[in-house]
């Protein structure tokens, strides 16, 4: 136990310091961002109709008038206790502002990269083993068309069939105005708050919300997770362990999934996982057709209205994201893959 324990510490150690460096790097892009906007933070405090002796004394209490590198080094502190500043669109502090859109955001993206995983790597599967037939062909062709078709153009196709026509989902928002104020907002999610108040009726009609938007997020996702899952099997199905496991008569469904689905496990958990960080970035033209209030909708919001504050908070919390799913994909194929470690 002690040999297999003992070199992964200091790997952890070292992805870590990486994910350190990483997440500082995010907070001067941030930064520096907030630097350049052609926006002055001290006439959105307290106005253009301000004395200059008023002006002076807000910039001396924002900090701004002492070296960029101090407020950088204060920048990154205020962020390190969770202090992002404040939305002069809403009015409250950015912090409390991501708490209460990005659980929207992140319900949306779980469910779009579960369906995605369900399907594309099964679908990457059967590609690679059908390599350069019919169904190799028509499987290439439906992730292109993941990758071709504008996702604001199918969300409102999508809106148009299976809503206003059909009925088989909910339409935009996250829940029909009846259930709009019954259910508590414990935890912003919309499906955990539902089944948490014990109320299925709203929870079916959340779940009807749901199921579009996530269904084209997860298309998406899979276009991408079935294309590599593809690559990764034709490049190991050549190899002699692939002929000598099929030399002794396993099957095709114990060659796939029993010897060379564990030896593309790593790479496959690192697309998995950036395609999960796409997602938790916020599909904005998803979020803006579905009237989704998740992340990109409110970036997009703040975009608009000119609020540097809530711009760099959301730009923060993708960097964010981004650092630790990435992290975790690297220590997770450390751990699974041994030519990694070796």
């Amino acid at each position: 136990m002690r040999k297999r324990v003992a070199p992964v510490a200091p790997a952890a150690l070292l992805r870590s310091g990486l994910s350190f460096v990483l997440m500082l790097l995010v907070l001067l892009v941030t930064f520096l961002i907030g630097k350049a906007a052609p926006i002055d933070p001290v006439l959105q405090v307290v106005g253009d109709r301000a004395s200059p002796e008023a002006y002076q004394e807000a910039r001396q209490r924002m900090g701004l008038d002492r070296p960029i590198a101090t407020q950088f080094v204060r920048y990154v502190s205020d962020a390190a206790q969770g202090d992002l500043g404040r939305s002069t669109s809403t009015g409250r502090p950015v912090l409390e502002d991501l708490r209460q859109y990005f659980p929207a955001t992140l319900e949306l993206a779980t469910l779009g990269i579960v369906l995605g995983v369900m399907f594309g790597v099964p679908l990457g599967m059967l590609a690679a083993h059908q390599h350069n037939r019919w169904i190799d062909q028509l499987l290439r062709l439906v992730g292109l068309l993941g990758y071709s078709v504008p996702v604001f153009w199918l969300g409102l196709v999508g809106l148009l069939v299976f809503y206003a026509r059909l009925g088989w989902v909910g339409g935009p928002g996250r829940l029909d105005d009846v259930y709009q104020y019954t259910v508590d907002s414990w935890s912003n999610l919309v499906l955990v708050d539902t089944l948490r108040a014990g109320n299925a009726e709203a929870f079916r009609n959340g779940l009807s919300h749901l199921l579009l938007p996530a269904a084209l997020l997860g298309y998406f996702s899979l276009a991408y997770i079935s294309r590599m899952t593809r690559a990764f099997f034709l490049e190991e199905l050549g190899k002699e362990y692939v002929m000598t496991a099929r030399v002794k008569g396993a099957s095709e469904l114990r060659v796939l999934v029993g010897h060379v689905l564990p030896n593309v496990a790593a790479p496959l958990v690192t697309v998995i996982a950036l395609s999960y960080a796409v997602l938790l970035e916020g599909a904005v033209l998803t979020e803006t057709v579905f009237s989704w209030p998740g992340i990109g909708l409110y970036v997009t919001n703040a975009l608009f209205s000119a609020d540097v504050s809530a711009v760099l908070g959301g730009t923060l919390l993708v960097g964010l994201c981004f650092v630790v799913l990435n992290t975790a994909s690297d220590v997770f194929g450390y751990l699974m893959d041994p030519r990694a470690r070796s």
